[in-house]
């Protein structure tokens, strides 16, 4: 099972990839011609997954950005869950730390959000760019607003997964 997910998840992230201007030459490279395909075996015939929670909350998942610069840290990831409002936010924002292999990951929100991109992290923090629905309570119209948040944590003994996390309002300089 792991293995059929792990096969669509990169099957989608490869269907992503877009071509980029060579570094040498500075001209766009050619995009690959249109391939067409012909079976060449049997077809298998899949059923879906058993109705378990964990995969309804792992088909929820819409992003997932692994933060590269954590030191000695197992494992960090910022993640988003569809499954809100979609007219305002809709995107239930996520830090994971790695546990272990039998303790699996521990969670916590962020904030419900259109989008976030990380704009930096170093050991123990993430900078984030946030995009939010709002609301004029006066004339109830929805807007948006862009802001900004550093998320902050320290970890326990031998890199053990925090008790607990700090989000900060921030302001760009």
């Amino acid at each position: 099972m792991r293995v059929s997910l792990l096969a669509i998840a990169t099957s989608l992230a490869l269907g992503a990839c877009t071509f980029a201007a060579s570094p040498e030459g500075g001209a766009e490279a050619e995009a690959p011609a249109p391939v067409t395909l012909t079976a060449s075996g049997n077809a298998q015939t899949l059923t879906p997954e058993p109705d378990e929670e964990n995969m309804q909350w792992a088909a929820a998942v819409t992003e997932v950005v692994f933060l590269e610069n954590q030191g000695e840290s197992p494992g960090v990831k910022l993640f988003g869950l569809a499954g809100g409002d979609p007219a305002m936010n809709g995107l239930y924002t996520q830090i994971a730390f790695f546990e272990s292999p039998g303790s699996d990951w521990r969670v916590f929100r962020i904030g419900d959000f259109i989008s976030y991109r990380v704009l930096s992290d170093a050991p123990g923090r993430v900078d984030l760019e946030i995009n939010e629905s709002t609301m004029n309570p006066e004339t109830s119209e929805i807007g948006s607003q862009t802001r900004h948040l550093i998320v902050t944590w320290t970890h326990g003994p031998d890199g053990a997964a925090p008790d607990a996390i700090e989000v900060a309002p921030a302001n760009v300089n």
